[in-house]
């Protein structure tokens, strides 16, 4: 499976925005892009350069490669309403994403490793994909076998230790371990230092 293994702190460092909470910690003392030359002056940047970055920006938060993500912005195009809110809609209703919002993982990266290994059955199923897109009345659980790990175990606290807020479209339960999808994520649920307008102007070019 392809992802991205670059570093996350520098990734972040390089968008200007805390993609993980461990850069967040970082960030607050070591700012600018990273490289030797980071700390030279830099002019104002162009429109093109901004849509750029906002589109690197969004598609590193939530884990995808070049490709996947122009593939869900031409989906997000095709569908009713605004394309920029179907984006985030699209992107936030990924399965690791969603093992993230309900609070069974502290990071997407996290989330998209316990999926990656198995841990969650989906309607009854055992998956494995962390792009699977969930849908209203979807039931996650996580394996009986997952539930005996130290990790699940201690899940109360990685729920305890998450910064996600309650949800309208998510009902979780750490100790039955479930994850219910009760509707459709509102673009107010979304991240929102995101200006996803920037992102289909980058498409329209």
């Amino acid at each position: 499976m392809a992802r991205d293994t670059s570093p996350i702190v520098k990734q972040s460092r390089r968008e200007g925005y805390a993609l993980h909470p461990k850069a967040a910690k970082i960030m607050a003392r070591k700012s600018g892009i990273p490289g030797q030359h980071s700390g030279g002056r830099q002019g104002k940047p162009s429109l093109y350069a901004t849509q750029l970055r906002e589109k690197q920006k969004v598609r590193r938060l939530y884990g995808l490669l070049e490709k996947q993500f122009a593939r869900l912005m031409k989906e997000a195009s095709r569908r009713n309403g605004l394309a920029g809110e179907n984006l985030l809609q699209l992107l936030e209703l990924r399965l690791d994403n969603v093992v993230y919002r309900a609070g069974f993982a502290t990071s997407r990266r996290q989330a998209r490793q316990l999926v990656s290994h198995g841990h969650f059955m989906l309607n009854g199923r055992r998956v494995d994909i962390p792009s699977i897109r969930v849908k209203a009345g979807d039931e996650i659980v996580v394996r009986e076998k997952s539930q005996k790990t130290g990790y699940f175990q201690n899940l109360d606290n990685t729920i305890a230790d998450s910064v996600q807020g309650p949800l309208s479209w998510l009902r979780s339960d750490g100790k039955k371990m479930t994850i219910s999808v009760t509707g459709l994520p509102k673009r107010e649920e979304a991240e929102a230092e995101i200006n996803e307008q920037l992102i289909v102007e980058y498409y329209s070019r």
